[in-house]
């Protein structure tokens, strides 16, 4: 499990609400590096648009069978992202060593929003949260907190799951109301495609991707890869459900699930966030 981070220094929440839906262009917070202060005025001519996405990748649009043969479906995903900064770094930067993310240029998506995963289907492109004028140039690093939001259908909730698991003739309708908040530092997107290069007068985009089959496993890895020997998997779950519903929050996951299942379920919470298939360091807010 890699190690966890504490917030990034100079990231304040900056928005006051949850916005449901996206927003259009929004005037980019520009920062100079080490400072929070604004940086000189950027010419039009060599700015672009910065288009932020969250991906929660196929396992939430089209369903996924988990490690232990539940067949589970989501009817919403629900997370509520805020602090959402894209970095230029130099030297690039990696979640993965002990270094400091040194920027030489940073813009900030200067909104708090819920968006829903599991909108959409196969084809559906990952959901814009919004997007920011920028200045043009490579960036290589992304940073964002998952916040409980003020209102809205996961009030209280930076993470909220609904959906149905199938197994041998047993349904559970579920919904798990994760209640921790979380803050993500990543580096580099690392997928078929190359993101985040902003040329002037262009669009570009970067990706907070959230990899839920750390969460469940997925029957279609082999069973002792390490996804699936760390995962829970839905049997757990399935087993505290009553009368084929379970509606819990993480209150209720500690005192119903055995303190194993319990703790493992915690563990995985810092490994949802990536950048495609680029890893993160997280660190978990007291909620």
């Amino acid at each position: 499990m890699k190690k966890f981070l504490a917030t990034l220094a100079g990231i304040g929440l900056i928005a006051s609400g949850t916005v449901q839906g996206c927003s259009g262009n929004q005037p980019a917070s520009i920062q100079s590096p080490g400072t929070g202060s604004p940086a000189a005025t950027t010419e039009a001519a060599d700015t672009g648009t910065l288009e932020i996405r969250a991906n929660g990748e196929d396992f939430v649009r089209q369903g996924f069978t988990s490690k232990d043969g539940w067949k589970i479906s989501f009817e919403n995903v629900y997370t509520t992202l805020s602090n959402i900064t894209a970095y230029q770094t130099e030297p690039p930067y990696d979640p993965q060593k002990d270094q400091d993310l040194k920027a030489k240029q940073q813009v900030k998506l200067d909104q708090t929003q819920t968006v829903d995963l599991a909108a959409g289907d196969e084809r559906a492109e990952p959901v814009l949260v919004g997007e920011v004028n920028a200045p043009a140039g490579r960036y290589n690093a992304l940073s964002w907190r998952m916040v409980k939001p003020a209102d809205g259908p996961a009030k209280g909730y930076p993470l909220l799951l609904k959906g149905k698991a199938t197994k041998d003739g047993k349904t559970v309708d579920f919904t798990l109301r994760i209640d921790q908040e979380m803050a993500f530092s990543c580096g580099d997107f690392v997928g078929d495609d190359r993101k985040g290069l902003l040329k002037p007068g262009d669009k570009a985009d970067l990706e907070a991707t959230f990899h839920f089959d750390h969460l469940f496993g997925d029957a279609d890895v082999p069973m002792d890869d390490d996804l699936n020997k760390q995962a829970l998997g839905f049997e757990p779950l399935a087993a505290i459900a009553r009368n084929g519903k379970l509606d819990v929050d993480m209150a209720g996951l500690k005192q119903q699930l055995s303190l194993e299942d319990f703790k493992k379920l915690e563990s995985i919470f810092p490994s949802l966030g990536h950048v495609g298939e680029g890893h993160c360091k997280e660190t978990l807010t007291q909620a």
